[in-house]
């Protein structure tokens, strides 16, 4: 049709034998925010990266402004008006932001010679469209993940693109970055761009589309106005049945005092100061807050991933000497870190090395090699107990969805046997139905006597899982609620507290 900026005609893959889409067709229209929703391994992120050119479609034909495309590299994509912002951002964390932005088009005559002060300008312009308040300067290491999010925006925008695509943008941003987001989106979409959307969040979804796709099992489901739709109607499609509750009942009972903190400093960050808290047997505590408040920085403290200036970490009334990570799973601490490609999973390697690799030692058989039976048994455990979507233990865990890489990082840890698990957004990137499950292991093991903290940037998800919620603000603690009796209301005006 005539007035469809993107046709996407039948497109099919296969992975291993392994059908990852099945003759799926949409359409995008100019100045149109078009989503795309799924459980994890639907097909969503596979589409996208065969429209991108990271993987080569079977079947089916792209067709860009009245033409047949077939892209063999993202370079190409983005060279023809197509971008896409991962959901795991790609950049190089050493160097400042417009040398991400301009990367193998750096203006001068390179390598002879880069204009700094042009690409200085052309960046300043770009962000000054899009009311980014980043410094073009900046080291992206020292970025937070939102303002690295919105760095990736403005790459997308500076190859003037017709289509982008934004893998879960919000997955990790707080309720003002989503706003400002949401600004910048609306900005795109007056243009004329065409916005494809993939996230797992309702709200979002049926406030910001036009128009929603649903993918099941590498299958079209429907396409629908989002005007039509429903977040019930949306699930259903989803996962081909009606969920009745969003959160499992919360049956555990929390017990005697397991585990506290006294006056937990950081050394080299602002943002974890003099913080005081204690963790019951069976308990799951949320921490609640605003981007920079200190929820990672306190928990990655605990873990010994932050180097501490003052204070004690205490379990079963003994004060622990936590320097190293290595120390902390010694003394029964496990963490799913927040950025899963980053720091979470081993990309190179396949299921059964990724979710074996915390437990390694005990794989070791007379100190000579490593018994790859115990591996395999131990991986099957993990495959099933969670429902890991892959075609095989020997897949790479990089081919699989983001939800499905979770929960292999989630099974490498409960081999470890945690007393205490430190969960930093461990739902992120991941569909309903699979939230679910998450939660239901999370009840699960607080009722067999694990205990959990849980970082969310969801106040729903805090509510509906914790038995209790901390508050931070500008790293020190604002607040300490009963999950029962507080709402979200009382939770963002701790969180907006001035300390």
């Amino acid at each position: 049709m005539e007035n469809n900026l993107l046709e996407i005609n039948e497109i099919s893959k296969s992975f291993s034998g392994v059908k990852a889409l099945d003759k799926v067709s949409l359409n995008v229209r100019p100045g149109t925010i078009h989503s795309l929703m799924g459980e994890n391994g639907a097909g969503k992120s596979t589409l996208m990266k065969c429209l991108f050119g990271i993987y080569f479609k079977d079947s089916g034909e792209f067709v860009l402004e009245g033409k047949k495309v077939n892209f063999t590299s993202p370079k190409q994509a983005m060279e023809n008006g197509v971008s896409m912002v991962h959901q795991e951002l790609n950049q190089v964390h050493t160097r400042n932001v417009m040398e991400n932005i301009w990367l193998g088009r750096f203006p001068g005559l390179p390598p002879i010679y880069v204009s700094h002060k042009k690409m200085l300008e052309n960046t300043q312009d770009i962000f000054n469209k899009l009311e980014i308040p980043v410094d073009p300067k900046a080291i992206i290491k020292t970025l937070s993940v939102a303002q690295r999010q919105m760095v990736e925006i403005a790459k997308a925008v500076s190859h003037h693109s017709k289509i982008i695509v934004l893998d879960e943008p919000t997955s990790s941003l707080a309720e003002a970055e989503v706003e400002h987001l949401f600004r910048i989106i609306k900005n795109l979409k007056d243009q004329g761009c065409g916005i494809i959307y993939i996230s797992h969040r309702m709200n979002e979804i049926l406030r910001i589309s036009d128009e929603v796709t649903v993918l099941r099992d590498g299958k079209l489901v429907d396409t629908s106005p989002a005007s039509k739709l429903t977040t019930d109607k949306i699930i259903t499609m989803m996962v081909g049945r009606e969920l009745d509750n969003v959160f499992p009942p919360k049956d555990n009972e929390p017990g005697d005092v397991v585990f506290k903190v006294e006056g937990l400093t950081a050394q080299y960050k602002d943002n974890l100061k003099d913080v005081s808290f204690e963790l019951h047997k069976g308990e799951i505590l949320g921490i609640a807050g605003l981007m920079g408040a200190g929820r990672t920085e306190l928990v990655e403290g605990i873990f010994g991933l932050v180097t501490l200036k003052s204070g004690k970490i205490m379990k079963n009334n003994k004060e622990l000497n936590i320097k190293h990570s290595r120390d902390a799973i010694k003394h029964g601490f496990a963490m799913l870190t927040e950025e899963r490609r980053l720091t979470g999973i081993f990309s190179i390697l396949n299921i059964r090395e990724n979710v074996t690799a915390a437990s390694i030692k005990k794989y070791k058989q007379f100190k000579l090699y490593i018994s790859d039976t115990k591996m395999k048994a131990d991986a099957e455990w993990a495959i099933k107990t969670l429902r890991i979507k892959t075609p095989s233990q020997k897949t790479l865990i990089r081919a699989l969805s983001g939800g499905n890489q979770q929960k292999t990082i989630f099974g490498r840890w409960l081999l470890t046997h945690p007393d205490i698990l430190l969960l930093d957004e461990p739902t992120r990137g991941i569909d309903v139905g699979a939230k679910y499950e998450i939660y239901q292991l999370m009840i699960d093991l607080a009722k067999k006597g694990n205990s959990i903290i849980m970082v969310s940037s969801e106040l729903p998800e805090l509510l509906g899982v914790c038995d209790r919620i901390i508050v931070m603000s500008g790293g020190f603690l604002t607040g300490n609620l009963d999950a029962k009796k507080t709402n979200q209301e009382e939770i963002m005006t701790l969180a907006a507290k001035c300390v």
